[in-house]
């Protein structure tokens, strides 16, 4: 495992890579969480060159404001060329699809695809979240292993930010003509009401919810060997066509000569 700092915009941003094969960027939830998707890259590392990070604020990445979910994007694009990736897979778990699905809205010639896990969110619906809140009170739920207490200031700011981002007019429109394929995972038992990521799944033109019975918000706890399946499949044809084109271009550049 690789581990590296990468600067962006005067923010050290702690980064890690394993595996080889197609490169896969997983964002964690939050916001204001450390990293605690390492068995999730596990998963997939023997096919894919896994990079996890921590945003600004949280782990061991520097305390270097603003935490506003544009800064986020930025942050990634910045991540991106410091490891020299042409296209890359983007994704993540709980809040880190939406800034995985704001990078390629920002970005769409550099995703490859996309992966929801137990999120994806474009809604800021009071039922939904007294949903939430009231299945959080009566059942709780499973939490990830967390090696660094999580940062309210990038909490707020970043929630904040992001309900500024999903009420842009033109939003609705941006997403149903983002031609990315894309993979939305969720947990039948999470507490979290489905139907955001299920109604996003259904907005992508190429989007695909898969729903793992019993599960609940942190998969690979409890399901692993359903969630390694349907990652590994999607990532696995994404990487099948993504050497396709590339032989294609090859082969025409030859032919131009």
């Amino acid at each position: 495992m690789d581990e590296r700092y990468i600067n962006s915009g005067g923010a050290q941003l702690w980064t890690s890579s394993q595996g080889r094969g197609v490169p896969t960027l997983l964002c964690n939830g939050g916001p204001g969480c450390c990293d605690y998707l390492a068995p999730v890259a596990a998963m997939i590392d023997d096919i894919a060159q896994v990079i996890r990070w921590e945003p600004r604020g949280c782990g061991r990445s520097s305390e270097t404001p603003p935490y506003d979910a544009e800064t986020c994007v930025a942050d990634l694009e910045a991540i991106r060329q410091s490891y020299g990736i042409e296209r890359w897979i983007v994704g993540g778990h709980s809040w880190g699809p939406n800034v995985a699905l704001a990078y390629a809205l920002a970005y769409p010639e550099r995703v490859l695809g996309l992966i929801a896990i137990s999120g994806g969110k474009i809604c800021d619906d009071r039922s939904w979240n007294e949903e939430y809140h009231r299945r959080e009170e009566e059942e709780g739920e499973l939490q990830p292993e967390f090696a660094y207490p999580h940062n309210m200031n990038v909490n707020r700011e970043g929630s904040a930010t992001w309900r500024a981002y999903i009420r842009r007019p033109a939003l609705l429109r941006e997403i149903s003509r983002l031609t990315t394929p894309s993979l939305c995972v969720y947990g039948e038992n999470d507490i979290r009401p489905a139907w955001p990521t299920e109604q996003l799944a259904n907005l992508l033109p190429r989007g695909e919810f898969v729903l793992i019975p019993g599960a609940g918000h942190v998969i690979w706890a409890t399901h692993p060997e359903e969630l390694r399946h349907t990652l590994r499949q999607f990532v696995t044809t994404l990487s099948l066509r993504e050497q396709t084109q590339n032989l294609q271009t090859e082969n025409r550049k030859v032919k131009s000569i």
